[in-house]
């Protein structure tokens, strides 16, 4: 991997969150730039939520081309942006931020990446029924994405958490702004849960459950739901097979983690 040259030219790009250490996105980032001959440089800033606005206004000064944010700026990213994208506004989050001239435009790339590495990994699920686990941030972008994109039926499981009346709120907008058949269940009726996977063309685990350390546990613990012909895609790609992945491969689907989603995201 080459070097970027800075000069007096260079577009500053960056990530906003804390914690941002970990983080590969300047990596990513910074070899695509070279790759492409971009002139930008991007960064990763750790910015606590009681500087979040003095952080953002600062960008704007320096007329940084844009940046990403995650947790915990997500949701504030959404109530500062001048104008937002389709699914941003659906999901009520922005993970990507594109300024021109003062003008801030919020996007939420998430459900993108999802709908991208589903494509990548050879499988088309326009028209087709989803069956989706968790009501997260994750899980809201994978479920309004793919019903802006055209899946025919999307049906969510969730614990009564506090995400589940936001939930109830996307269900209802998604249902009369877009041509897809979404439905909301409890995740405590196994019944209804296996009648859903048993008709559906893909799976989506879109909870933490399963990821490092506690890789022994696994959302679907009755594997006599899996079938040949379902797609089980997990967003975790800490471990890149999770303890769900691994049992599906073995009841003989075909199976997707998290890692292109976050390329392409």
């Amino acid at each position: 991997m080459g070097t970027i040259p800075i000069t007096g030219h260079t577009g500053l790009t960056c990530l906003l969150g804390q914690p941002v250490a970990h983080s590969v996105s300047p990596e990513m980032h910074n070899e695509s730039f070279r790759y492409h001959g971009l002139d930008y440089v991007y960064l990763a800033f750790d910015v606590a939520p009681e500087q979040f606005e003095a952080a953002v206004d600062g960008l704007i000064t320096f007329n940084a081309r844009g940046w990403n944010c995650t947790m915990p700026h997500k949701r504030r990213m959404f109530e500062r942006v001048d104008k937002l994208s389709k699914e941003a506004e659906l999901i009520g989050a922005v993970n990507t931020v594109v300024q021109e001239n003062g003008v801030l435009t919020g996007f939420n790339t998430d459900g993108k990446g999802y709908m991208t590495a589903v494509t990548d990994a050879g499988f088309d699920i326009i028209g087709k029924k989803m069956t989706l686990l968790g009501a997260g941030g994750a899980a809201t972008a994978i479920l309004v994405q793919a019903a802006l994109d055209g899946v025919a039926e999307i049906n969510v499981f969730n614990v009564r958490d506090n995400f589940f009346g936001r939930a109830e709120e996307i269900v209802a907008k998604l249902n009369e702004r877009t041509e897809c058949k979404v439905t909301l269940h409890d995740f405590s009726d196994p019944e209804v849960l296996h009648a859903s996977i048993a008709k559906s063309t893909i799976l989506v685990n879109g909870t933490s459950v399963g990821m490092a350390p506690n890789v022994d546990r696994t959302i679907i613990t009755d594997t006599s739901m899996f079938h040949k012909d379902l797609f089980v895609f997990d967003v975790i790609y800490n471990p890149q097979e999770t303890r769900l992945l691994r049992e599906a491969k073995e009841a003989g689907c075909k199976t997707g983690n998290g890692m292109y989603m976050l390329l392409y995201q």
